[in-house]
């Protein structure tokens, strides 16, 4: 009889991965790549390169796995790895530059914007449409949680840029909504 063993909790996962089985390994995996794929396409447009920026993700998430202490969230500690991986990803390409004009300006920054009937595809779509430097520092306060302190930190900028990009990333952002919804409205009429 083939003994087949089967990871059933997340305790059971992690002491398999410690232990360097390739089935746990499988497992952890195949339970958070779609989710993790996610996240750095967040931050990098490019499918293929986002898809290496996860599995070196998954590298660096079993390489530091003896690190886990156990406190608070297994899925959270995990997702900032590959967030932090997504980070250095855009840092160390040139092609993929943080830096946004500063003198940037929309003229209609204050215009009305409705979320009502934007679906969440095109919002996502929206925000990929970003800069680099505006979409990832929205997606780091707005969609990850970190403060600016931690966003300075991360990105080596300051407090205040970080501030000043996601103000411009909202002010872009509703425009871009307004933009939209005018041209909904002239096509339906």
């Amino acid at each position: 009889m083939l003994f087949r063993k089967t990871f059933t909790t997340e305790s059971d996962i992690i002491k398999g991965c410690l232990k360097g089985e390739r089935k746990a390994q499988q497992h952890l995996y195949e339970a958070y790549s779609k989710k993790f794929l996610a996240i750095c396409l967040r931050y990098v447009k490019d499918r293929d390169l986002a898809e290496d920026v996860m599995i070196e993700g998954f590298m660096k998430i079993f390489e530091k796995l003896p690190q886990y202490e156990a406190k608070g969230s297994f899925e959270g500690w995990m997702k900032r790895i590959v967030v932090t991986q997504s980070l250095l990803t855009l840092r160390n390409n040139r092609n993929l530059s943080m830096e946004v004009n500063v003198e940037f300006h929309l003229e209609n920054a204050d215009s009305p914007y409705e979320l009502n009937h934007l679906e969440t595809a095109e919002l996502l779509e929206l925000i990929q449409g970003l800069p680099v430097g505006y979409r990832t520092v929205f997606n780091l306060y707005a969609i990850e949680g970190y403060s600016h302190a931690e966003i300075a930190d991360l990105l080596g900028i300051t407090e205040s840029t970080s501030k000043s990009q996601l103000n411009r990333a909202r002010n872009t952002l509703k425009q871009k909504i307004a933009d939209q919804q005018i041209k909904e409205r002239r096509i339906n009429g």
